[in-house]
């Protein structure tokens, strides 16, 4: 992983600060910082290099292709380089190679084959910008599924792209204006969806596009809409209208096996230390036990894995992921991390993820990195395995909940969600503690009285989008932003041809929460420390099998990743790894009472909210008070407005 940066400047191309947009992403790529320009400064090229790949200036970017017609600067991995490089050797195409980094195979494919058949040769995580000087273009192209970031647009006199914000608010004119639709859709979500930002005249590239520029002179610079050179969603209906017919469940098993190991064994090549992180669930053991086979096989030393623990247990997984690792003999590190380590990141968080971003598992995500960073410089993350597998409950409780409320009268629904919404979340949860031991497992969950007010307000749902949106929503915007503007950031027109609510969900998660949430939270707190994330659920291939596989190999007896368990069971005794999910969070509730009033207090003041002008002061505190009584958990809701105002102060 690296940080690529660049722009396509008019007059005041001379002026350009390179030096110092090249210091805004040295966390990304501390090893090394090059940048290259066309000979009257009309276009600039910056790379940050972490080097994980042929470590000597072999590497080193921008790379020039060998005719020297095309000129690179890349963020990311090419797991299968090394099939692109033999291929282009039988086909009497490979240059003198310099080096041996997976950048010079993108690279001289692209030269020899064209960048459309390069794109639909590789297998990775990527964003990278390319110029043709022979046809004076600049090209921008992101990985399938969002794994790296980069962002662009118009920034002082030029266009410009980084893989961060912070990189363009470094250019001189850029103008950080907030863009209120993009903050409606941010406390929705407690992300910024692709492809807007935070700021106005700004995007994301969407995953699995591209996007050309082409003109002489940036005055007549075109920018068409983006390009997609591979489609979730599309890839999703077709592989749904082909799906496997298996003989016996074993066969499933065994085929997910073998398509999860190839996708893990090309990841674990590194010229560096690597390892992965553990915490003891399904998804991430898989990941590790599959690792630990094939070092085995191999005859490498057993895999690092690394986990985070708190006191307070309703949080604790570290018992979990110590019990796996013993089990399969891997080199295992964890780390204790006390109320106030955790407290002490938060400060940080606004700069660490450039624009506003309120999931709060960011705290222990970033401290494991940190940890980890200690040992190794590459770590392999189960992530994707509950979009990909049916592993969130918000599933299930969506399908059997529009099961039921799709046939009542809407004035029904509506009376019930009221009558569920009128008893206080602690009343439910006290009841649900005195009724825990009779509960089945598979339906056991943490904060049940905050997840029943909300199956209160999705009552009122007209239909399975809007449930959707319902389940994901931490504010309805027009109560809390002033003079809110909501784009639409969903459709079900695509969703054609997805037999199931279940995999309806899966795909809205797939395409949204994924990219836009969990893939931005681990990649700016690995990147923070400069550690490369690997995501081997996430290979287009192992993508695409799992879209082939029948509900029935997902979700079994109400729950979800049945194929996973079982691929794991094979490994791990079902013993160690069968409990309910936990996720991956820290007591913000508790904090926000405690240790962090008196910050929440500062950002919450009413006379603040009112002269920024952004919210509706009045909402926002009438939650503060009853989340600081104790009557409600308005953590969820909290948070987004916290971590907002955390991100405005650093404007």
């Amino acid at each position: 992983m690296c940080g690529i940066w660049g722009a396509w400047l008019g007059q005041a191309a001379m002026e350009f600060p390179s030096d110092y947009l090249a210091q805004t992403l040295s966390h990304r790529g501390p090893d090394d910082a090059q940048f290259w320009s066309e000979s009257d400064g009309s276009i600039w090229l910056g790379h940050n290099r972490l080097a994980i790949l042929d470590l000597s200036n072999a590497g080193q970017q921008p790379m020039h292709s060998s005719c020297g017609r095309y000129v690179i600067v890349f963020n990311g991995e090419v797991y299968n380089h090394l099939v692109i490089r033999a291929q282009l050797e039988s086909d009497g195409l490979a240059p003198a190679w310099r080096g041996h980094s997976d950048t010079e195979s993108l690279i001289e494919a692209v030269s020899a084959w064209g960048l459309e058949r390069t794109l639909t040769a590789l297998a990775g995580m990527f964003a990278f910008a390319l110029w043709d000087s022979a046809e004076k273009t600049l090209t921008l192209v992101r990985d399938r599924l969002g794994e790296k970031p980069l962002y662009f647009g118009w920034a002082g006199s030029g266009f410009a792209f980084a893989s961060e914000l912070k990189a363009l608010r470094a250019i001189p004119g850029f103008k950080s204006e907030i863009d209120k639709g993009s903050l409606a859709l941010y406390m929705r979500y407690g992300y910024v969806p692709t492809p807007y930002s935070i700021y106005k005249g700004v995007s994301k590239l969407p995953p699995g596009c591209l996007l050309v520029c082409g003109s002489c002179h940036i005055e007549s610079l075109t920018l068409p809409k983006y390009k997609p050179y591979w489609n979730a969603i599309q890839a999703a209906k077709t592989s749904v209208s082909d799906r496997f017919t298996f003989n016996s469940d074993a066969e499933a098993v065994d085929s997910l096996e073998s398509v999860l190991r190839n996708s893990i064994r090309d990841q674990m090549i590194a010229d560096v230390p690597l390892g992965a992180f553990l915490s003891g669930g399904i998804d991430s053991s898989v990941v590790v036990a599959l690792m630990q086979d094939l070092a085995k096989t191999t005859g490498n030393p057993p895999v690092k894995t690394f986990s985070i623990g708190f006191n307070e247990r309703a949080y604790d997984e570290a018992p979990h992921a110590r019990a796996v690792a013993s089990h399969l003999g891997t080199e295992h590190k964890e780390l204790y991390v006390s109320p106030a380590e955790a407290l002490a990141v938060i400060p940080r968080l606004p700069h660490l993820y450039d624009e506003p971003f309120a999931d709060s598992s960011q705290v222990p995500t970033y401290l494991v990195c940190e940890m980890t960073k200690q040992h190794v410089t590459v770590a392999l993350s189960g992530d994707g395995g509950d979009e990909l597998f049916g592993g969130y409950n918000r599933y299930f409780l969506a399908a059997r909940m529009w099961n039921r409320i799709s046939r009542m009268p809407q004035p029904a629904r509506d009376l019930a969600g009221r009558i569920l919404r009128a008893i206080p979340i602690i009343t439910w949860d006290a009841l649900y503690r005195l009724l825990m031991p009779v509960i089945p497992k598979q339906y056991q969950m943490r904060l049940p009285g905050e997840k029943i007010h909300k199956a209160g307000r999705l009552l009122g749902a007209v239909d399975e989008q809007a449930l959707y949106r319902g389940l994901v929503s931490q504010w309805d915007p027009f109560d809390v932003v002033l003079d809110a503007v909501e784009p639409n950031s969903l459709s079900t027109n695509n969703m054609t041809g997805i037999p199931t609510l279940i995999e309806k969900m899966m795909l809205y998660d797939s395409v949204t929460y994924l990219p836009d949430d969990i893939l931005t939270k681990v990649d700016r707190a690995a990147m923070a420390v400069s550690l490369e994330t690997r995501i081997p659920l996430l290979d287009h291939r192992v993508y695409e099998f799992a879209w082939r596989l029948p509900l029935k190999y997902k979700v079994r007896d109400g729950s979800g990743k049945w194929i996973l368990k079982e691929l794991l069971y094979k490994y791990v005794p079902q013993s160690l790894v069968d409990r309910p999910k936990m996720g991956f969070g820290v007591p913000i509730d508790v904090w926000l009472r405690g240790p962090l009033r008196d910050w929440a207090e500062m950002l919450l003041d009413e006379s603040r909210l009112v002269s920024e002008g952004y919210f509706n002061a009045q909402s926002i505190r009438l939650k503060w008070q009853d989340h600081l009584s104790g009557k409600y958990n308005w953590q969820h809701q909290l948070w987004p407005v916290l971590m907002f105002q955390a991100w405005l102060m650093e404007q």
